[in-house]
């Protein structure tokens, strides 16, 4: 019957119908299978792995793999298999050849009769033996198997001086599987997400799946440049920025925008024909603001260390901004004019002058 239930049918429930419905909430691969892997955790929460832990015996072919639980996901019919190793369990690596080296694979597989025709049902931890070679591979995983450690065994290798190194002969293979919405510890494996909005910690960064990659999450924003424009508020005696140097940078994290710029006029720069202090110099935002804002932040004035002032930015529009001159000179030299900047406020504006400024308002979204 196509639709399995646990603990339903008048005539018993079947092996298959356990697999099926018991796993349903761990971490699908599809609508109806589940991500084989080892259940993450430790008794003391400073590991993010600790089941199936392989741990070598110096100067022996002998390793002892620890307690874990896990699940392995066989066809879509034939469900996934809960399993768990209670007990340290002792594996022995056959000797080297006298020749090459090799590599033996360590895996965690389910037997089943019914499936496989091999006469046994039960799980088991067992070595994959590796073929000797001058390059030696690693052996495929056997039938329905986690690979947990891949253990490299050099030529003549044995108990005693000759023994596995066990502190660098041994790489991880164990991948983690985790309730359904759980963050899922990366290990060792690329595998693509199941859906979605499904999150991962891939070594302490979270990451969530996207559809089609993992992408770092929160997705942070980054700096871009922006080159504002120059107007006037008037919309008479417009200024050229000429060969002047102009930078900005700004960015976006979610409606709050913070942004800096820096203009440097050159021996080109005009700064408008017939202006008068009447035609108040006006910048673009690098994104429109929520609404017209009296204070975004600062900018100093600079002809040179001793004439100098500030002036502080404000909306003029919400996709402009004006600067308002604020203070006086640091050798308290009265200015020539006051209030908002233009072509003769505070000074009459010449090559070598400087603006530079920041600020942080709410954008528009």
């Amino acid at each position: 019957m196509p639709v399995r239930s646990g603990w339903l049918s008048p005539d018993g429930q079947t092996r298959e119908d356990t697999r099926l419905v018991s796993f349903g909430a761990l971490t699908p691969t599809s609508p109806v299978t589940t991500r084989s892997g080892i259940l993450p955790g430790s008794s003391d929460g400073q590991t993010r792995l600790s089941g199936f832990t392989l741990t070598g015996v110096t100067g022996t072919m002998t390793a002892t793999v620890g307690p874990g639980r896990a699940v392995l996901q066989g066809t879509d019919a034939r469900g996934a298999y809960p399993l768990a190793l209670t007990e340290s369990l002792t594996l022995v690596f056959a000797d080297g050849d006298a020749q090459y080296g090799r590599i033996d694979l360590v895996v965690l597989r389910v037997y089943d009769d019914l499936y496989d025709g091999l006469g046994r049902n039960e799980a088991v931890v067992e070595i994959v033996q590796g073929t000797p070679a001058a390059t030696p591979a690693t052996p495929a995983a056997p039938g329905l198997s986690l690979p947990l450690y891949q253990v490299t065994v050099p030529a003549g290798a044995g108990a005693g001086a000759g023994a596995i190194a066990w502190t660098s002969a041994v790489t991880g293979l164990r991948t983690a599987t985790v309730g359904l919405g759980g963050i899922l510890p990366v290990t060792t494996d690329t595998a693509g997400g199941a859906y979605p909005g499904q999150y991962r910690d891939l070594g302490g960064q979270l990451q969530r799946w996207s559809g089609s990659a993992w992408t770092n999450y929160p997705v942070l924003p980054t700096w871009q440049d922006w080159t504002p424009s120059w107007t006037t508020g008037s919309g008479s005696a417009l200024p050229a920025f000429g060969n002047a140097t102009v930078s900005g940078r700004y960015v976006k994290f979610g409606t709050t925008v913070h942004m800096t710029f820096s203009i440097a006029f050159g021996s080109t720069t005009t700064y408008g024909t017939g202006a008068t202090t009447s035609d108040n110099w006006r910048f673009s935002l690098p994104v429109t603001a929520a609404s017209v804002q009296p204070h975004l932040g600062y900018a100093e004035l600079g002809v040179s260390n001793t004439v100098r002032a500030t002036a502080r930015l404000y909306c003029a529009t919400t996709s402009t901004f004006e600067l308002l001159v604020i203070s006086g000179q640091p050798s308290a030299a009265a200015l020539a004019n006051t209030g908002a900047v233009d072509a003769l406020t505070p000074w009459t504006w010449a090559a070598g002058n400087v603006i530079r400024g920041g600020a942080t308002y709410e954008a528009a979204s």
